[in-house]
């Protein structure tokens, strides 16, 4: 996530910038302003409806409800904290690991304060957006079988804890991963790597679903799916282009790539699926379409189009594996493929992302004091290993100490009934 850069920059002339230096101009630009208020409202429509249907839709009916109330409260949520401490410690302050409490509550958040060329209020909730969507991709690692009260504790620690600190580390004034030129644009380790391998862990501590894998658990309804799936794939528009935070050229060539890499990237899952299985199926395009946008999400802001083709092919292939393949072999319940597609689709972005910058690759450049690909790749590397290790100890203790606490799984007799009925005492459809 970038400030404007100039034309050099994007030729590769001049190093990039590292995610929250200012403009030089500090100057209030009004055509940048509403760029950035459209794309706060298409990266939150993300969420609500979007990744709520898209998820939805893959879970048995008794359990739709349940799916949609948990994206909806972790929305409220999440805002409400982003508000109290997470803004602060994400983008507060200086600092190699988190930002400190000197914006906590909004502090001097005021109507006249810029970030960069834009509103910092703006710049506040397009961040917020992000803060919501990651911990609602984890949602669908262990969907149909958690608490509604510990999933409640269990994002609002998570945010404060995980999410905010490794925000600052990528994308806040004086981050340490920042500090050593890790390209993410908009979210291959904060966002996608980040959920991905939380997800990961929540599934094999909270457990496989009653029934898996040798009873057939089935989506209840692709329609919803698909409609989901479109909704993500038009609001990642403001989630990779709005990265830019200004209507320049990078956030034009961020929207052309996203296109790119995630037409790309359905149709790789598609074909690989069709000769595997010898069916190409919706969930199979549009998983691999959400692969696509995952994947591209690090790069957006610097590869070019022929880079978002190879990352799209790389990642439809890789995601498929993920869901399928390496599922089965380790035998976790991964219910909706949070981790086969957002961990695997991060982690297979992130890395690409420091090969196709090259400019001789038809990139926009290394980071700042990078000259070659292997460099690049270096950092890359250690931003994706740092943040596996760190989410993945964080995610492990807090869903420990909750288990103890309160525990964290419903009964056996609530996930068989489903849990629209067992928590929330309501039906998606009528009889």
């Amino acid at each position: 996530m970038r400030f404007s850069r100039t034309k050099m920059a994007l030729a590769g002339l001049l190093p990039l910038v590292t995610p929250m230096l200012a403009h030089a101009e500090d100057k209030l630009s009004s055509g940048d302003t509403a760029w950035m208020l459209t794309a706060t409202a298409l990266v939150l429509f993300m969420t609500i409806p979007g990744l709520a249907l898209f998820y939805a839709g893959m879970v048995r009916s008794k359990n739709v409800l349940s799916v949609l109330m948990q994206c909806f409260a972790i929305t409220c949520l999440v805002t409400v904290l982003w508000a109290l401490f997470g803004y602060s410690i994400a983008f507060g302050g200086s600092g190699p690991w988190w930002g400190g409490l000197g914006k906590a509550f909004l502090h001097g958040v005021g109507v006249d304060g810029l970030s960069g060329s834009i509103p910092e209020t703006v710049f506040m909730v397009f961040q917020m957006t992000f803060a919501i969507i990651t911990p609602a991709l984890v949602v669908g690692a262990f969907a149909e079988r958690m608490k509604f009260s510990a999933l409640l504790w269990f994002m609002g620690i998570w945010l404060l804890v995980v999410y905010a600190p490794i925000a600052h580390w990528v994308w806040g004034d004086g981050g340490w991963l920042g500090g050593k030129s890790i390209l993410d644009f908009a979210g291959g380790t904060v966002v996608h790597i980040n959920a991905g391998i939380a997800g990961l862990v929540a599934a094999l501590v909270v457990g496989k679903r009653n029934g898996y894998p040798t009873t057939a658990i089935m989506p209840h309804n692709l329609t919803l799916t698909v409609t989901g799936a479109s909704m993500l794939w038009v609001g990642w528009f403001g989630f990779n282009a709005g990265s830019e935070l200004a209507a320049d050229g990078t956030a034009g060539m961020a929207m052309a790539v996203t296109q790119i890499a995630t037409a790309m990237a359905a149709l790789a899952w598609m074909f690989t699926e069709w000769m595997v299985h010898g069916k190409p199926s919706v969930l199979g395009i549009v998983s691999g379409a959400v692969a696509g946008l995952v994947a591209i999400t690090p790069a957006s802001g610097t590869a070019g189009p022929m880079g978002a083709l190879a990352i799209g092919a790389a990642a439809g292939v890789g995601c498929f594996l993920g869901a399928t393949r390496i599922k089965r072999a380790f035998g976790y319940d991964d219910s909706l493929d949070a981790f086969g597609v957002h961990g695997i689709g991060g982690i297979i972005g992130a890395l690409l992302t420091g090969v196709f910058c090259a400019p001789s690759l038809g990139g926009a450049g290394f980071g700042d004091g990078i000259s070659s690909i292997g460099q690049q790749l270096g950092v890359q590397t250690l931003g994706v290993a740092a943040t596996l290790v760190y989410t993945a100890v964080a995610t492990f203790i807090i869903l420990k100490v909750l288990d103890l606490v309160m525990g964290l799984r419903v009964s056996r007799e609530a996930e068989t009934e489903g849990l629209d009925l067992a928590l929330h005492d309501e039906r998606g459809y009528s009889l």
